[in-house]
């Protein structure tokens, strides 16, 4: 070794991505890469006086999480807003947002999310409700899966709602009897209300480095931005190198474009931003909705709304026409697929972009998968299609009210994991972060438990051992990112992003998984968060 080491760090419990369980053993880093993984006790030979050395014994040192699926800006955006995840009818959600509203007298628009009418014993949504409670500032609340918003009239006034606004391709302005919007959009037509909300750059950069110190806490060390919903604007990618530029990026950041039939913007955006730290990663788009509210694409109809089977965002052939196109530009694609017909589209769609184009390396990804038909399960293997799954979801609405929409037989093939991997399908997670909170713990507490919080459990079978699910989160995506050869184990030569947590998880039972926490984040070789007690 011909220059000594600037960090050396040291533990009883290392697991590096490359077993299934933690060694003693010494991480030897220079500048921001690993140089050498050795046993502890061969660290003398390595140590200067310049060496820092870090020794955190029994805690559990591990590579840095890798969150496949969050929206940034919107998820730093709403950390700041009024929650409603445990609301129990419109009266209630209502009630906080004027509480908030008081406590916030000068913002000028209330924002807030998680409402979800499903769990509801009367699950009506209407402006009037919020009305009463804030009749002059704009409300716009994002339902818990954000593919609908409830909206009061002064946020319809604002955006230029009305009686003769038009429903947009999948997307419904929700009107009542006489043609009066109610304040519930759905799909697509959020955007309509969204679009009068823009933000300036100085709140975009405070919002990002929100984000930054949020991910340095949770050991979040790289990300896949799939941008604000629903507009999937690429204009925080200058934001992003920005940071990067003047050493402010403490997490990695991948990002997409929306797939449209337009590639050129792509082919610029990959020849610009490719850096260590800020990456253009191919395209995302919305096959179908969501489950709750019917507009996720099935294959039969919805158990308790036997008229509809949901629909796609755009038409299947123009679907498979980008994805084709796309994949012959070497781009990557991912598709956000919740009902089973989705799934099966896109896969089709894959499956004619090898026949046309040839068979590659291609990585593309389907996210969500929350439904699946079993002939389907085993070509994400045969099609080298990555299964990009946020197990935190299982946390959402509850079983029960999941039953009710697709019903008893179709719920033993929902939010699978374990049959997917083991039918050849490499698992990625990630959060969908602002959906659900950024906290990798939890979502690998539900990965090896599949317990939601009320202790129902969501298809026993499902659940991964701990290893898989930890390299689900570290390893799968920097696979799917193509920089395994850089990221997601510690080994010689990959860049130095690693976390500490304050106990072995492998030793300990597993809800006290959902209760560690990260103490330790280095990114690139830099320490970014550092709250150990040793």
């Amino acid at each position: 070794m011909s220059l000594p080491p600037d960090i050396i760090i040291t533990g009883n419990n290392v697991f590096t991505g490359t077993a299934d369980h933690p060694t003693s053993a010494a991480i030897v880093i220079r500048q921001n890469k690993i140089i050498e993984v050795i046993e502890k006790n061969q660290t003398n030979q390595y140590i200067t006086e310049n060496t820092l050395l870090y020794d955190f014994g029994d805690k559990l040192i591990m590579p840095g999480f890798h969150d496949f699926h969050i929206h940034l800006l919107l998820g730093s955006m709403l950390n700041n807003s009024v929650q409603l995840q445990d609301a129990t009818s419109a009266v209630e959600a209502a009630n906080r947002v004027r509480e908030y509203a008081l406590e916030n007298s000068d913002l000028p628009i209330i924002i807030g999310s998680g409402w979800d009418n499903n769990a509801w014993t009367n699950s009506s949504i209407h402006k009037s409700f919020l009305d009463q409670v804030v009749p002059e500032r704009p409300v716009i609340l994002y339902q818990a899966e954000f593919h609908s918003v409830w909206v009061n009239s002064a946020m319809l006034e604002l955006a230029g709602v009305n009686n003769n606004t038009p429903n947009p391709e999948f997307g419904e302005v929700v009107k009542d009897m006489t043609g009066e919007p109610t304040g519930l959009l759905l799909e697509h037509a959020v955007g309509l209300v969204t679009k009068a909300m823009p933000m300036e750059l100085k709140h975009k950069e405070q919002l990002l480095k929100q984000f930054l110190q949020e991910a340095a806490q949770f050991g979040v060390t790289s990300v896949h931005d799939l941008l604000r919903l629903p507009e999937m604007s690429t204009e925080e990618a200058a934001i992003y190198a920005d940071f990067e530029k003047n050493d402010k990026l403490t997490a990695r950041i991948h990002f997409v474009a929306p797939l449209i039939g337009d590639v050129s913007e792509a082919k610029k955006l990959r020849d610009t931003y490719h850096s260590n730290m800020v990456q253009f990663t191919g395209f995302k788009q919305f096959i179908d909705g969501v489950i709750t509210s019917y507009t996720a694409y099935l294959e039969e109809p919805y158990t308790n709304k036997p008229e509809t089977a949901g629909g796609t965002v755009f038409p299947e052939e123009l679907i498979k026409k980008w994805t084709i196109e796309a994949d012959k530009e070497n781009f990557r694609v991912r598709f956000h697929c919740i009902g089973d017909k989705a799934v099966k589209l896109a896969l089709d769609s894959f499956e004619e972009a090898q026949q046309q184009n040839g068979k590659r390396d291609s990585r593309h990804s389907i996210e969500h998968i929350e439904m699946i038909k079993q002939e389907d399960i085993s070509r994400f293997g045969e099609l080298g299609v990555l299964a990009s799954i946020q197990p935190e979801h299982i946390n959402g609405s509850s079983f029960e009210v999941f039953e009710n929409l697709i019903g008893e037989e179709r719920m033993r093939l929902y939010m699978l994991q374990k049959t997917l991997m083991d039918t050849g399908a490499t698992l990625v997670y990630g959060s969908d972060f602002p959906v659900v909170g950024l906290n990798p713990l939890s979502a690998i507490y539900r990965a090896v438990t599949r317990l939601d919080n009320e202790n129902v459990v969501w298809s026993k079978d499902e659940a991964i051992s701990l290893a898989d699910a930890l390299k689900a989160y570290t390893f799968g995506p920097a696979y799917g990112s193509f920089r395994e050869k850089e990221l997601g184990t510690l080994e010689t030569g990959k860049l130095a992003d690693l976390i500490v947590l304050d106990r072995d998880l492998f030793t300990v039972s597993p809800e006290e998984i959902k209760t560690a926490n990260v103490i330790f984040t280095m990114v690139d070789g830099k320490v970014v968060y550092d709250n150990a007690t040793n």
